[in-house]
Parts: structure tokens; sequence; C-alpha cells
């Protein structure tokens, strides 16, 4: 069962279903509305109509049933662990790795590595997500937090949700930024050419990118991105929007700039505060070998 917390911030007179339609890109209405009819949406711990129209701050929790596939397979494949206790374990993904298993790729995700690994996990995103609280693109390396326990599991949904997590991304993108501070405020949603992609749009989701210029190169910029929203392939779209994409970026990025190692974008940083033991954590990762190669060959 995946399971998914949302809080609403918008107007008054929201109908429930149509506000789900807008947050969850892969669903339809109708299995919304089916959804909320077999009782697995839930507002305030609530069950409700479809038509419930939403206040602000309601707390909305839908449970999406997991696709049946009982062959998901632990798989000895080795783990870059920054942290472990016995609710969370915090990796340092590599670029190229899949996060969760899906539909043609069952294998060699880092959901396989951790099934072998922990005895344990969350199962709130089911058998696929198991101990999944968010995710990084396949070529996107760095930081991520997986639980170990379903307590674990909301407890860290929820600071996600409330935007009380640090995340901190390092990217090298094309052309020079000349200022050193800016703000992406831009709302992004499903492409309506593409559903594979995500693009800039007025009726889309909120998203806020706050980024500092680090280096500058001759064609290229180093700069550090801290997010305000989460939103899927948030960086890569805003960087894009802004005329910046990052290097080696094949769906966003420049035609013919694709990469043996993917894009240069890193989540470096991470910090949340424990579910148990309520203290503050953070931890900070290097750069990979190759993005900073990659960086020498453009001083020189």
């Amino acid at each position: 069962m995946d399971q998914k917390f949302l809080k609403y911030e918008g107007q008054l007179n929201s109908r429930l279903d149509k506000y789900l339609v807008s947050e969850l890109d892969e669903m339809t209405r109708n299995q919304i509305q089916r959804l909320i009819n077999d009782g697995q949406v839930s507002v305030n711990g609530a069950h409700v109509k479809a038509s419930y129209l939403l206040k602000e701050n309601d707390l909305i929790e839908v449970c999406i049933p997991e696709p049946t596939r009982d062959d998901i397979e632990p798989e000895n494949i080795p783990l870059d662990i920054y942290y472990e206790d016995q609710d969370i374990i915090v990796i340092n993904k590599a670029s190229g790795m899949v996060v969760h298993p899906a539909p043609g790729n069952y294998h060699g995700t880092l959901v396989n590595a951790l099934l072998y690994h922990c005895q344990d996990l969350s199962g709130i995103g089911g058998v696929l997500r198991a101990g999944i609280v968010h995710r990084l693109d396949k070529d996107t390396s760095g930081l991520l937090v997986a639980c170990k326990n379903d307590t674990a599991h909301r407890h860290l949904s929820l600071q996600f949700m409330n935007k009380e997590v640090t995340r901190i991304y390092y990217a090298l993108v094309h052309g020079v930024i000349n200022h050193n501070l800016g703000k992406i405020d831009a709302p992004i949603g499903r492409s309506r050419l593409n559903r594979q992609m995500m693009a800039i749009m007025e009726d889309g989701k909120q998203a806020v990118t706050n980024f500092r210029v680090l280096e500058r190169f001759t064609d290229f910029t180093l700069v550090e991105l801290a997010l305000e929203t989460g939103r899927t392939h948030q960086i890569r779209v805003h960087l894009k929007y802004i005329g910046f994409p990052v290097v080696g970026d094949p769906n966003y990025g420049i035609k013919k700039d694709a990469d043996m190692y993917g894009q240069y974008l890193h989540a470096k940083t991470l910090g949340f505060i424990h579910p148990t033991t309520h203290q503050y954590l953070e931890w900070d990762s290097p750069l990979p070998d190759y993005f900073v190669k990659k960086m020498e060959s453009l001083k020189k």
C-alpha cells in the first residue's frame, strides 16, 4: 500500500477529488474517486466524500493499493552507507541507480539492495517502494534516507510535507550565471505533450528553488541549490526554465550533451529531525570523482 500525506494550503471550497487530481499526477479523476469511495482517502482522520470542500491545513491521507508483484528479490548490491540505526538508513546513492522497482525494471534498484541489507523496512510504500520516503532521479547522485519501520516513515513523511527537511544540491549548468543569488518560483506540472516529463505550467503545483553561484567557468557555472518544495524533476525543470540546463541532463538538457556519467546533479546535504531521538541530524557528501574531474577539466 503506497501511503501519501498532503496538507491543503489552497483556497477554500476546493473539492477533495479535484485537488487530488492536481496533486497526484499519475492518477485519473475516476481512479481518485474510486479510492475515496473505497475508504482509502481520509481528511483529518475521517473518511469523507469526493465532494468534500477542503479547508486550510486539512491533513489528507491517501492509501493507493500496490500493484501485485511477489518477486522483488533482495540483491547483494554494495551500498555507501552514511548512517544507520534501528529506525533509518542514510545512503549516498550512485548515479545510474534506480531508487525503486517499476514495471520492466525489477532488479538492480536501491530497494533490491536495501531488502538484502536490512532485516526490516517500512511497509507504507509497499514492496515496490519498501522503506522509501523520497526519491532521487536515476542519474542524480547523493544522499537519500530510507526507513525501517512505519513509525519512522510517517514521522519523516510529515517533515518532508511540512518543508522541514534540509536538502542542498550541487549542479553544473550550461552558461554563465551573472548574479550570485537567485530564486526560481515557477509552478510545475505533468507535461501534456509527454507524460514522462514535467514542465512549467500555470496550473501546476507551486515549486520554489533557491540557488547560489559557487564557481564560474568559461561556459559553465557550478551552483548550490536549496529546495523549498519537492516536485518531480524540480531542479532540472527550473534550471532549464531560466536558460541554464544541467550538464548531461538527457531530458531537459542540451541535445547531444549525453555523458557516460549521466547528469551533473548531486544531492550533497541532507538534514532532518530523527524520528525517535528527536535530535536534528545532518550529513554532507562529497562530489563524485567524475564530477570533480569535469570541473578540473573546465578550469584548464
